[in-house]
């Protein structure tokens, strides 16, 4: 290895390297190696049963790795619980939308900041006082254009709303390294473009790896692409080395089912 690319890897926001990971018999990732620099939207690809959510799981904490390493902002993560990894710096969205249906949208964003602004366990405050959190709770609310749905119940809201609230409540700890999955899957043209506008606006500046399906969100919105094929990155590459890769075409642009 190049002093280059050791000085990359340093610097990298996520590092993977020869990352396994096996169910039983099933090896399902194979000796993965990838570095994500710090600010990059990096989106990870590929067809159904690549690996991709378990990829994904890998690097967030939900699984652990049967073999290599996940590095974080330069720290080993392994043996780490997914709310420690929060805490180092790294918030991700799920597939399902996975916010408090039952609070308001200000309390979902709120929740969301507690630790991050240190009220952590300190069950002796009352929220409803403290105005530093209420602030920066109502600045994040204007910043994804959700300042009118303040009091109403998450729950009510429509889909793609719902998915711009958990976008909201994943940049309020304040993570560095944004991860989301499959933010788009399920919406129209128009809340596509919605979500697409403010996942660029909410992660300037931020590390962002994505996984989706839609092939538009992913040329509009990466900065590099990695291709996870039957467990392993067969290309990583920007958008327009990655859409003219024959290799890729064949095993997952010219899929008609490729997900």
């Amino acid at each position: 290895m190049s002093m280059a690319e050791r000085e990359a890897e340093r610097a990298a926001a996520i590092e993977l390297h020869e990352l396994e990971k096996s169910f039983g018999l099933a090896k399902i990732i194979h000796g993965v190696n990838l570095a994500v620099p710090p600010g990059e939207r990096h989106a990870i690809i590929g067809p159904n049963g690549a690996g991709k959510s378990t990829l994904f799981n890998l690097i967030t904490g939900k699984y652990s790795p049967s073999g290599g390493a996940v590095h974080i902002n330069g720290q080993d993560v392994a043996g780490l619980k997914p709310y420690q990894i929060n805490r180092m710096g790294l918030s991700r969205s799920f597939q399902i939308t996975n916010i408090f249906p039952k609070m308001t949208v200000f309390e979902n964003i709120r929740c969301g900041l507690l630790w991050k602004m240190n009220y952590r366990y300190s069950f002796w405050h009352l929220v409803d006082r403290q105005h530093d959190l209420t602030e920066r709770a109502e600045e994040i609310l204007e910043q994804i254009n959700m300042t009118a749905r303040r009091d109403d119940l998450a729950g009510m809201l429509a889909y793609a709303e719902q998915r711009a609230l958990e976008i909201g409540v994943t940049i309020a700890g304040g993570a560095d390294i944004i991860m989301l999955d499959e933010p788009c899957a399920g919406m129209s043209t128009s809340e596509t473009e919605y979500i697409v506008d403010l996942i660029r606006q909410v992660t300037a500046g931020k590390t962002l790896v994505i996984v989706e399906h839609d092939m538009g969100v992913i040329f509009n919105l990466a900065d590099r692409i990695s291709v996870l094929v039957y467990g392993e990155i067969i290309a990583t590459d920007t958008p327009e080395n990655i859409r003219g890769n024959a290799r890729v075409q064949e095993a997952y642009l010219g899929s008609e089912d490729g997900h």
